[in-house]
Order: structure tokens, then sequence, then C-alpha cells
């Protein structure tokens, strides 16, 4: 069994007073898209920084690529695109590239090939030699991911990689990303949009106050459990009343209908009702709700405050 591409345990960072990560654990296997979810001041770049050595004095154990993170000979197979990148637009998209490619250690034979390869990667290859003062918002993103795939590395951070990007762009990024999934890389990204993330993601954490709140494939969790959408063939109609009478609870969804099992029920008894009348199922799913909606979810419950009785 191979080791975790990255892995942290009991995880823990001060500044001060301020706890930042208070006993954080993941896990993220090679070759899986995984999504940081938290708001604004929850830890998320804090772990980043500690996984690539940047931050230290921290507690617990955090690992990369199966050794102690920060070391340089692991931090030489990991890129990163960081939120808040200033790239010097006097620069073309190929000199950046040629700049930190030598950085990188990347030889000058390479260079030549790899940086039009990476280039056209991102949709960059017809803009290669243009000023990057000339870039917009989405094509510096874009020259930022080039950037990070510049020494052709095993894990890539990403933090916030469609920030600023147009739909189609968003679209664009999504697509390169899935295509480094592909080729075995893994993925390692944070981003507020959670639409982009649920697109993409295999499995997300969602950190609140430095701590790991909930965790799981994306399918898993926004699956809402006991909820079922049904839909029969055209022009026939689901026996509402009579499936009441056996105790389900039952609502009109467009042309489906939702059922809402009890804790002692299954959706068995519905289908098998469903057969014995003649009637023709076509559509059977567990409902689900987006990530979005889990996510605010899981805060709100998070939040929620402790009831306690009214001193008198």
């Amino acid at each position: 069994m191979n080791a975790p591409a990255l892995e942290t345990r009991d995880l823990a960072k001060r500044y001060g007073k301020i706890e930042a990560l208070r006993g954080v654990s993941l896990s993220v296997e090679p070759g899986e898209i995984y999504g940081l979810l938290g708001q604004n001041g929850a830890g998320k770049t804090t772990l980043i920084k500690i996984l690539l050595g940047i931050t230290r004095n921290w507690k617990g154990e955090a690992r990369l690529l199966g050794q102690p993170a920060g070391k340089s000979a692991v931090l030489a197979r990991v890129g990163y695109l960081p939120e808040d990148h200033r790239f010097p637009e006097y620069h073309t998209g190929a000199s950046l590239l040629q700049f930190y490619g030598q950085l990188l250690g990347v030889s000058r034979d390479l260079r030549r090939t790899r940086i039009p390869a990476i280039l056209d990667t991102v949709g960059l290859a017809d803009r290669m030699h243009t000023k990057i003062r000339g870039y917009s918002k989405g094509m510096k993103q874009r020259l930022g991911v080039a950037q990070a795939l510049m020494h052709d590395p095993e894990v890539i951070f990403l933090d916030e990689p469609t920030d600023g990007v147009d739909p189609l762009g968003r679209k664009e990024i999504r697509t390169m990303i899935l295509q480094l999934k592909a080729q075995n890389r893994t993925i390692f990204l944070n981003s507020h949009l959670l639409g982009e993330v649920e697109l993409i993601c295999d499995r997300v954490g969602i950190l609140q106050k430095g701590r790991m709140v909930r965790e799981g494939e994306v399918a898993t969790l926004t699956r809402q459990k006991g909820s079922f959408l049904v839909g029969l063939a055209p022009g026939q109609t689901l026996p509402v009343a009579e499936l009441q009478k056996l105790d389900y609870v039952v609502a009109p969804y467009g042309e489906r209908w939702e059922i809402h099992l009890r804790d002692d029920q299954t959706i068995d008894p519905v289908v098998d009702f469903i057969r014995s009348q003649g009637l023709n199922l076509r559509h059977l799913v567990e409902k689900r709700q987006s990530l979005e909606d889990l996510f605010l979810e899981t805060l709100k419950e998070r939040e929620a405050p402790t009831q306690r009785p009214v001193p008198r």
C-alpha cells in the first residue's frame, strides 16, 4: 500500500494567544484531489505553510511524500500557487517561467521544450511573449498554475486557483486540474467557490477555528440520508395516498416525487409497491444537497450556542 501523499496528525500551531490549528489530522492519497474548506481565519493557509516548511514551531506531525514536511528534497517535488502572488509585470509569460525554471533547477534544454508545452496546457501559448502587465486577472491565475507546474511536481498546492477568473476560464482551469489528476498527481486546493470544489474534488475537509469538523468523500457528505427522488414513466402517477397509508412521507418535486424515510424505514417497500401496481420506475436516486449547503449547515451546527436555563 502506498504511503499518503501528505498527512498530518494532531497538528497544532499558536500565534501568541491565538490557536491557529488545534489538533488537525488528515491524510491525502496519491492522485487525489483534496479540497480544504473554511472561513477566513479557520487555519487553512497556516496548514499549507506548515506542510511547505514556511511556518515553523508547530506541534504534532506533518509529512509530505513520506518525509517530514519542510525538507528541501521533498519541496523539490512540490508545486505551489499562493493566493496573493505578485509576478513582476515587466516579464512575459515565457520569461517568467525561464526565471522560475532556473530557480527550480530545471535545465536549459528542458526549459526550452517545457515552457511552450506548459503555457499551451494553461491556454497561454498565444500570449507567451506578451508582458504580464497586459494579462487579465484570469490569465495571471493561469500563469500562476504554470509556474507551479514548471518542475513537474508530484504534489501541487493551489490556493484559490480560480479567484477572479471568468466562468469560461474557471472551466478551463477545472479541466486542467482533472488532467493533472489523470497523470496521478496529487492536488491540494483551497477555494471559497464551493461549486467549483464540488465539481472536481474527491474528498474535502472543513476547518473551523483550527479544528477539522467534517471530512469525507464529496458524494457521501452531500447525500441527504433518508430522502429519495422517484420518477415514473411518462403519463404515470405515483399512488401518493396509498404510500402515505404505509406511513411514508411523500411530496411532489417537479415532475417527480420526494420520499422521506423515517429512521426505521427503507426504500425497498416503496419500490416493491410501485412494481406491484404495474408502474414503471424510471428514476430512483438518493437526494443530495450542494456542498455549499453542507458547508453552511456544518458551520451553523458548530456555532449553535448551548441551550442553558436562564437564571431568575
